[in-house]
């Protein structure tokens, strides 16, 4: 058991002895687990290596602070297991310049891409990537671009614009070379998504205006048929933007039919269920939850922790395979971001100071960490049923056949909760107000 209750209580693993709080005859609250009822399976909790986390972690940490970090983040003994990493493809609003893999001057153009390269992406993330599925086998790779190239587009720029129709096939061309080099390295892609927040043109920073018309004749006429072509296997995922807009997957889902495999979704709009009404639509297709930053906006500490307890839970009740986080890391000022961004108020999992190298493991990580160290890769979840709202849960199967089960105490009041397994007896504890338990509980073989 781990237990969260405050900022210097976070995530502090609970011997078995100071587990139980009576029996369940005491308890306020009943949360029943039915392994009756099974729904997805995971891939897992993670965040992204943005140009600026990379850097941060590849070059102003120190070998032994790194080493040190990368085992909290990846290794599921020794750190949380971390097992899904969503990766820019080229530059995002967290990096310290502006590029694409295939950067040109003004006038030009590349049809054959011959000039395309990772070579920005081998000084940093791919080391790390590497590193990360060293420590972690099961690590999943997705990745989604915040810009085609500005040659490619409307503006000229990976600032503003949309892709102009006639580069859809050397667009698509441009996802297969970057699977291609990334196989190069050792470095599988499970998944992508055509366009990171594709409703949102940002004036700053790159970004991609893509219509759900638009992104459905680039995914089924253009981007799958290559994949085919090239006998890659990546999942395609459409929209990657907030809940409050569920029309538009719904319009992809509805016009580009076996192309997609699932939608990704973000948090900065809308609410969690917007996923399972997409999902109820269209029952094949995967629900992945790939992009929530933490930041300033919410004050911290009480509200900031909940909010990402709350919300992940709620993720994981909507059908979604996946939780991802944003920055892996970020600096003293929240960056660094591209240049002319302005202040940035997001939250890295880990802040890394650069005058003077300090590592410090925000919220964040303690929060994914109550998620990715009970509920492995590939459990199953099964239902929880809670006797009182304020208490929330999620759980799951894992494949040894222990069931990991994130809750939250959302009430003002503190609660003796009994936990329900069948053919268990049922575990008992307090949960203060505000307050998150992770279990993870060994079943005895049925008879």
């Amino acid at each position: 058991m781990y237990r969260s209750t405050g900022e210097n209580e976070l995530f502090i693993e609970q011997p078995p002895e100071q587990q139980k709080v009576g029996g369940s005859a005491q308890a306020t609250v009943t949360v029943t687990i039915d392994e009756s009822q099974t729904y997805q399976e995971m891939d897992g909790f993670g965040a992204s290596f943005t140009d600026s986390a990379a850097y941060l972690i590849n070059r102003v940490l120190n070998p032994e602070q790194r080493t040190e970090l990368m085992k909290r983040l990846f290794d599921p003994a020794a750190g949380i297991g971390l097992s899904v990493l969503r990766n820019p493809m080229g530059a995002s609003d967290y990096a310290r310049t502006v590029y694409s893999y295939n950067d040109l001057s003004e006038g030009e153009t590349d049809m054959e891409l011959n000039r395309f390269s990772v070579a920005h992406d081998e000084v940093d993330i791919i080391p790390l990537l590497q590193q990360a599925v060293a420590l972690n086998p099961a690590v999943k790779l997705m990745a989604s671009p915040w810009s085609a190239p500005g040659w490619m587009k409307t503006s000229g720029s990976m600032v503003t614009g949309k892709l102009k129709p006639e580069y859809y096939g050397v667009y698509a061309d441009y996802f297969v070379r970057y699977i291609q080099a990334y196989a190069g390295h050792g470095l599988p892609i499970y998944a992508f998504t055509p366009q990171n927040e594709p409703l949102f043109e940002p004036p700053h920073y790159p970004g991609m205006l893509m219509l759900p018309e638009e992104q459905a004749t680039f995914v089924r006429e253009y981007l799958k048929p290559a994949f085919v072509r090239n006998k890659i296997n990546a999942k395609i995922l459409c929209y990657d933007h907030n809940w409050d807009r569920p029309d538009y997957p719904l319009a992809v889902l509805a016009a580009a039919g076996e192309a997609v495999d699932g939608v990704a979704w973000h948090w900065y709009g809308g609410t969690a269920p917007a996923q399972s009404r997409v999902k109820q639509a269209f029952e094949d297709k995967e629900v992945h939850f790939t992009e929530g930053s933490g930041g300033e906006w919410i004050p911290p500490f009480e509200q900031a922790f909940s909010n990402v307890i709350r919300t992940g839970i709620e993720i994981l009740r909507n059908h979604s395979k996946s939780f991802v986080l944003w920055n892996m890391a970020l600096d003293e000022q929240n960056g660094p971001a591209v240049p002319g961004f302005g202040r940035s108020t997001c939250r890295g999992i880990v802040r890394i100071d650069q005058q003077t190298r300090e590592l410090t493991y925000t919220l964040d990580y303690y929060a994914l960490a109550h998620f990715s160290k009970v509920i492995r890769p590939k459990a199953l979840r099964l239902e929880s049923n809670s006797t009182h709202p304020a208490v929330t849960s999620a759980a799951f199967r894992n494949l040894d056949g222990s069931v990991g089960a994130v809750l939250f105490n959302d009430g003002e009041e503190h609660e003796t909760v009994a936990v329900r397994l069948p053919g268990e007896e049922p575990l008992s504890f307090s949960m203060a107000p505000k307050s998150a338990v992770s279990l993870q509980v060994k079943q005895h073989p049925m008879e």
